[in-house]
């Protein structure tokens, strides 16, 4: 995107009034924390909030208060929590079922060192089981030898496409507009604020909370920071023992060595989902010319996980979904204002792991879009001084 300069003449004492660029996982959420405080809400998306065509879909993903790649996320997870339950109050839905999550992998592999470190330093609630405990209550399961396991106990899974329209409906009750199937062409720094362009015309803002997703590189080609755009494949598969998966206490599963993937049992009570690791997606080169065909060859990684660890599931899936998700060199997530712009806030790659996170974002895209700083710790994360990505 080619940034011109237009800014000039005083900044206005009235009401913000904020662009959200994007109602998709981050952006839903924003609008909903925007709207909540009262700020004049204008969102955009090219389709319309839930829609299955980028990083959203997929009917669960996983929510766990232990955290693999840093310990610094813990707090901000903590402040998701709250946040998660806000919003579910507040509209009456259930977007999020506590049922617990396995962790499992070598005690010699950093992630599950991550996963100690950040349950001790944070006193959360968690059981460790042996071989012998794991297999009386969750007999599914088969190990390596040496395996650690921890039983995350608040984590669970989260419904994506119902959070993101029920985020969005929210935001709409407090007053926030949405433009459906209105994509953005051009964010342009004008007086006092920004300037959001379409193929209907162009409207004036104080700020922009910008949330592309997948598209970010097609909306910031000038982004200092390079984003990864992957093909992320999902996959679900019928159990020969349901009653080891479906119940009270059934939970999902990460799996860290010798190849990261997960798992989640499907809230209609019939099938798994399957879901692999950042080096296991191929690039996406085009967001808007996404393959969403999957190959055989591509389904022998989950025949051979199958085979390996959970036995009474059969290898053949029942159903495959396609998505798309944007990762950074670090796989830390972009949050904080765009370099020589303060007034445009972004929120980007967040390499497989920002929806448990994706309310406390939205508060934090508030915070900064109304502030120009926010109390989160998000400094491991922030824009700000950022060089490499």
């Amino acid at each position: 995107m080619a940034w011109r300069d237009e800014r000039k003449g005083p900044v206005s004492a009235a009401r913000k009034r904020v662009a959200v660029v994007g109602v998709g996982t981050m952006g839903s959420q924003a609008a909903w924390r925007l709207a909540a405080r009262g700020a004049e809400v204008v969102g955009y998306d090219r389709f319309a909030p839930g829609h299955d065509r980028s990083a959203a879909g997929g009917e669960t993903r996983i929510f766990r208060s232990a955290h693999f790649e840093d310990t610094r996320y813990v707090p901000l997870l903590q402040h998701a929590d709250v946040l998660w339950e806000q919003l579910q109050q507040e509209t009456g839905r259930e977007l999020r079922r506590l049922t617990g999550c396995l962790l499992m992998g070598s005690p010699e592999g950093q992630q599950m060192a991550t996963v100690l470190d950040s349950i001790a330093e944070h006193g959360l609630d968690h059981d460790v089981l042996d071989a012998e405990s794991l297999a009386k209550r969750f007999p599914q399961h088969r190990l390596d030898d040496g395996d650690a396991v921890v039983l995350d106990r608040r984590a669970g899974f989260i419904r994506p496409e119902l959070t993101i329209q029920t985020a969005a409906r929210r935001a709409e009750q407090l007053g926030a507009v949405i433009h459906r199937y209105t994509a953005v062409r051009e964010i342009v720094p004008v007086a006092n604020g920004v300037e959001i362009r379409t193929d209907a015309g162009s409207e004036h803002f104080d700020a922009a909370v910008v949330t592309p997703g997948p598209w970010v590189n097609d909306l910031l080609p000038d982004l200092p920071w390079q984003v990864d755009v992957r093909r992320v494949i999902s996959a679900w598969f019928m159990s020969t023992a349901p009653d080891a998966w479906f119940g009270e206490e059934r939970p999902a599963f990460i799996r860290t060595s010798p190849t990261h993937w997960y798992g989640l049992p499907s809230p209609d009570g019939v099938s798994v989902k399957l879901g692999l690791s950042q080096a296991l997606h191929r690039l996406a080169d085009d967001p808007n010319q996404l393959d969403r065909t999957v190959r055989p060859s591509e389904l022998e990684i989950y025949r051979d996980l199958i085979g390996r660890y959970l036995p009474d599931l059969c290898p053949d899936p029942t159903r495959l979904a396609v998505y798309m998700e944007g990762y950074t060199e670090s796989s830390r997530p972009l949050v904080g204002p765009l370099p020589g712009n303060e007034n445009v806030i972004l929120l980007a790659g967040f390499s497989g792991h920002g929806f448990k996170l994706s309310p406390a974002f939205g508060d934090i895209a508030a915070d900064l879009a109304l502030n120009g700083s926010s109390s989160q710790p998000i400094d491991f994360i922030s824009t700000a001084d950022r060089v490499a990505a």
